[in-house]
């Protein structure tokens, strides 16, 4: 077999297309750095006689890399059951506002499409490990099914059962809303919770609007999902009188407008938002400070 593709070079250009692949399959910038290294770790702890063997060091390490995530995935299920209240996943800032003070940079490498929007990445936490590789794997990254057998250990056509599983979970899409679109409720929410105008948001807000936060058990926050517009405009109210010096900033949140609320310049919320017909149907919290690292001295 020849020995393609195995400089050093080539080896690191494939860092930023693993840590996309990962962060879509475990939906945390930190454990899909952790991923990356694994396989990097497992490549280099190969023989060179081994790796000159590999025709594709790129393919071996998604192999690796997704296989490293399924495990991840599997355990994840066990943990997240010991988790207090609602587990999401960890939001990120545009890159122009990454933290880089403790040397990590995984933000830096992840790129910000409708793949990584908070509304999708929470309907892949509602698949299984296997349905969630298969689907991120085939439809997102279009690799064949060949491909994807061997990182899952099935065989094609059931790789490709796995992934129309996982579709019929994503349901029917909705005609996307435009940034302009999204900004625009996404300040008008901003301007009624500043001024604790109750009418203004449950006309910004779906009555039948979610609210979900994750506080990790760690800071305050509901446990449980707070249902329907009125009860979440009272909710917002709430927090603003009892918060008081918190500030507002529209940021974008995994590639999209969303809220980031600051105090002494220091992030404690991060709020991302689902749009439809011109008002807001979900809304997805993350006040859990292990998840805001990146956030930690935005602005």
């Amino acid at each position: 077999m020849g020995t393609v593709g195995n400089s050093t070079d080539g080896m690191a250009g494939e860092r930023r297309h693993l840590i996309n692949v990962a962060y879509r399959l475990l939906g945390s910038a930190s454990e899909a750095e952790d991923a990356v290294q694994d396989a990097y770790a497992r490549w280099y702890g190969l023989p060179r006689s081994r790796r000159e063997e590999i025709l594709s060091p790129g393919a071996w390490l998604t192999t690796v890399t997704g296989r490293i995530c399924l495990d991840l995935l599997g355990s994840a299920r066990a943990r997240r059951e010991r988790y207090v209240g609602a587990w999401l996943p960890e939001p990120l800032p545009d890159r122009t506002e990454w933290d880089h003070a403790d040397g990590s940079d995984p933000a830096d490498q992840i790129v910000l499409d409708e793949s990584v929007v908070m509304a999708f990445l929470v309907v892949l936490e509602s698949m299984t490990p296997a349905e969630r590789v298969a689907f991120v794997l085939h439809d997102v990254f279009r690799y064949p099914f060949a491909e994807i057998a061997d990182v899952l250990g099935r065989t094609p056509a059931a790789c490709k059962q796995l992934a129309a599983s996982a579709r019929r979970r994503v349901g029917v899409t909705r005609a996307p809303v435009t940034a302009t679109g999204r900004a625009d409720v996404v300040r008008h929410v901003k301007e009624a919770w500043e001024t604790k105008d109750i009418a203004a948001l449950v006309g910004l807000l779906d009555p039948a609007a979610v609210m979900t936060a994750d506080g990790g058990g760690v800071v305050g926050t509901v446990l449980r999902p707070v249902e329907g517009g009125e009860r979440i405009a009272g909710y917002m109210v709430a927090i603003a009188d009892v918060a008081p010096g918190l500030e507002l900033l529209e940021r974008s949140v995994n590639g999209v407008p969303g809220l980031v609320a600051r105090r002494a310049g220091v992030v404690m919320t991060v709020a991302s938002f689902d749009v439809s017909d011109g008002r807001v149907t979900r809304i997805w919290v993350v006040r859990n400070p292990e998840k805001l690292r990146p956030w930690a001295r935005e602005g």
